[in-house]
């Protein structure tokens, strides 16, 4: 199985690339400057040039904040540029996977949501997210987009390595405790990309498999909980640790709003494709421990 992986940086993508080979699949990272998702002319070529038997888009413009004054960047990246993936995708005539976000939700229900659930962007992020939901869904009949949530990893930036950076020079973090969701490992959700896309390949005929899906770490916390579970961890094996005090959205400003529910309900993906993430707290565990580790591999040096 060789995917074809849009994005050569991000979280998803190197997860991608570690996580393949476990999987009996390749997977060939695609980026820029060969493909760049601001410039649609090229896409296609790229992807055509490349070969391979899935797409995966996992490049996006994720900056939440700029992008609410930078609106045209991010609609031609998360839009336009997912469409023409999705396009290509049914040219080559091979599955393609979008991943998407939370962030189409405006957080208000009291439940987590279904992919069924009426959506309503806060922000331009979210906004530049559903177009590119609706263009993979308008280009390819042969397309799985999966919406994750609060996504970290031992690469790039995410919440988990900026808590550890800010530990190690602060004792105390004021952290959002009103909005909740599911952290989410990158290379749990590269697992269940690679699994999706096998399904895809060995039951080409299964509409059930095809579709939008929730796909995100189970069970749920706050962020300040979230933080403080990094933090117990980290000083468990000698890292860095804060306390954590409990804030709330008010008490933080930002450009863009957050959803205060970033919950997502995952049963549609776990009964169509049998693909269920497991609990954040072993996969952030995990992650810690390799992050400590990097670290003091990174000093020993």
């Amino acid at each position: 199985m060789r995917i074809i992986v849009v994005g050569k940086e991000g979280q998803v993508a190197r997860s991608l690339a570690e996580r393949a080979r476990a999987h009996g699949a390749q997977a060939v990272l695609v980026g820029r400057p060969k493909l760049d998702l601001a410039d649609p002319s090229g896409i296609e070529d790229a992807l055509i040039e490349t070969g391979g038997d899935v797409i995966v888009n996992a490049a996006a413009y994720t900056a939440v904040d700029q992008a609410e004054s930078d609106p045209e960047l991010a609609e031609a990246i998360n839009g336009i540029g997912a469409g023409v993936i999705a396009g290509t995708a049914a040219a080559m005539n091979v599955p393609v996977i979008h991943i998407s976000t939370d962030y189409v939700f405006d957080g208000t229900a009291e439940r987590p949501y279904r992919e069924d659930d009426p959506v309503s962007p806060l922000g331009v992020y979210g906004a530049s997210k559903l177009l590119g939901e609706e263009a993979v869904a308008a280009e390819a009949e042969n397309h799985v987009i999966l919406r994750t949530a609060w996504v970290y990893s031992p690469f790039g930036k995410n919440f988990v390595k900026t808590m550890l950076r800010l530990a190690a020079d602060r004792e105390e973090l004021g952290v959002v405790s009103d909005q909740f969701g599911s952290p989410t490992s990158a290379l749990d959700i590269a697992d269940g990309i690679l699994g999706v896309s096998r399904n895809l390949l060995e039951r080409p005929n299964d509409r059930s498999l095809r579709g939008l899906f929730h796909m995100a770490g189970t069970g749920y916390t706050n962020w300040a909980e979230f933080a403080a579970e990094i933090f117990t961890l980290s000083a468990r094996l000698g890292g860095p640790g804060a306390r954590v005090r409990p804030i709330r959205t008010a008490d933080y400003p930002t450009p863009a709003k957050r959803p205060a529910n970033s919950r997502l309900d995952c049963t549609k993906l776990k009964e169509a494709h049998g693909v269920v993430l497991p609990p954040w707290q072993a996969s952030l565990e995990t992650c810690v421990k390799r992050l400590i580790a990097d670290a003091r591999k990174e000093v020993s040096r």
